[in-house]
């Protein structure tokens, strides 16, 4: 994707330990390399580990422990330097992960950014609820390296012991401290303070609708159309009899797997075909033109074929560059992933599984950013007919499964 350029910006995370801290980040840094800006998160834990191996033992995070004070303080500027030196090149956002929970440590962090030129941004994630934060140390922090091996009801007394060292001298980002935006209790409540400009509010946008919860993704193709079997892109043709069984075989496995009336919320473009690919479900579909194929302008219902013997130039142009070539009066990948933006944040709204019928461009977009692809690899994702990709989001990686439903139609790439 073409890079946008412009103000660069540093969003430092805040919180004590078992918050979510990383897992924003991660989730955050996804979304905003999807769209285009060159982000990357320094997470001054990882740093520690590997500066200093894991298994450091709460004592060491002891505020009054001067050796282990220092340590920390020699890891977190090597890491605000290493921020800054990319941030200064290729970067536009960069994600500093660390607790941050004092004034003092804040306030150097910004000074030293503000002296670049860069925006400070504070993000900080705030939640009291023991039950939570107990789940967030057994879920995480207990397979982290910090604790390989350990007895697990060990492992949890230190770190809460750890998390209360950080408690004793942790403060609040405050208003006079800058912009900031806060989430509290598990994204439930969001205040902000100073947000101006366009990265801030998407953002800020994407946290207001970012769960926490864990549910599938289904992502498929239409059944395959009158139009695939003539090898024509675009269009508005109807499924083929092949097309309507898979339809049917769709039904059945989504049926059969989450069992009847269980809760999924089905979304098709305004295209016939995914329509019709969706009525065997027997739900409400909601229909998104964002979702519809990539716009072949002039070029629509073409064969490949004919767009290279008619434009030769417009051929060789699309098989140089496919995530930036777009059809005269068209559309290209780019375009598709901008439009894509809405879509993508309502899944990431939802609690319950979504499934997605659309279309090859379409759903290599949104493949690609569960999977963490970068932007020039999407053209080239393999999206099949008649096959049903399984997602499953998670906090550091994403599960996925592909079943191949009858009729299979082979290997072969067919147009949509």
């Amino acid at each position: 994707m073409s890079y946008r350029r412009g103000q660069k910006y540093v969003l430092v995370l805040v919180g004590l330990p078992a918050r979510g801290k990383s897992y924003t980040s991660r989730r955050l840094a996804r979304y905003l390399r999807w769209q285009g800006y060159p982000t990357r998160v320094f997470n001054v834990g990882e740093r520690r580990r590997t500066a200093l191996g894991g298994r450091q033992p709460a004592s060491f995070f002891d505020p009054q422990n001067a050796a282990g004070r220092e340590a920390l303080q020699a890891i977190a500027a090597a890491s605000l330097e290493d921020l800054v030196a990319w941030l200064a090149g290729e970067g536009r956002i960069a994600i500093l992960d660390a607790t941050n929970s004092t004034r003092a440590r804040r306030r150097w962090v910004q000074e030293r950014c503000l002296a670049m030129g860069f925006e400070v941004y504070f993000l900080e994630l705030v939640n009291d609820d023991p039950e939570v934060i107990e789940q967030n140390v057994r879920a995480t922090k207990l397979g982290s390296p910090d604790y390989a091996g350990s007895d697990p009801a060990l492992a949890a007394a230190d770190f809460r012991q750890r998390i209360a060292h950080y408690a004793s001298r942790y403060e609040p980002v405050g208003d006079d401290e800058g912009a900031y935006i806060k989430l509290i209790d598990r994204m439930r409540k969001i205040q902000t303070n100073r947000i101006d400009g366009h990265i801030p509010a998407r953002i800020v946008f994407f946290l207001l609708n970012l769960q926490l919860s864990e549910r599938q993704v289904f992502l498929t193709r239409h059944g395959q159309s009158l139009d695939n079997l003539a090898d024509r892109i675009g269009g508005d043709s109807s499924l083929s009899p092949a097309g309507h069984a898979y339809a049917r075989a769709l039904a059945q496995h989504l049926e059969e797997r989450l069992g009847p009336g269980a809760p999924l919320h089905v979304w098709s473009s305004a295209l016939r075909r995914t329509f019709e690919s969706a009525a065997p479900l027997g739900r409400e579909v909601r229909q998104w033109r964002s979702l519809n194929e990539i716009q072949a302008g002039v070029c629509d219902g073409w064969t490949y074929q004919e767009i290279r013997e008619r434009m030769p130039a417009e051929y060789e142009g699309r098989q140089r560059d496919k995530l930036r070539y777009r059809y005269p009066r068209g559309e290209s990948y780019e375009d598709v992933i901008s439009r894509l933006d809405k879509v993508l944040v309502e899944i990431e709204r939802h609690r319950e599984p979504v499934l997605v019928i659309g279309h090859q461009a379409v759903l290599r977009a949104l493949y690609a950013y569960f999977v963490e692809l970068p932007p020039e690899r999407i053209p080239y994702v393999e999206v099949p007919l008649h096959t049903l990709i399984v997602l499953t989001p998670r906090a550091y990686d994403c599960i996925e499964q592909r079943i191949a439903l009858p009729p299979f139609l082979g290997r072969r790439e067919s147009s949509d």
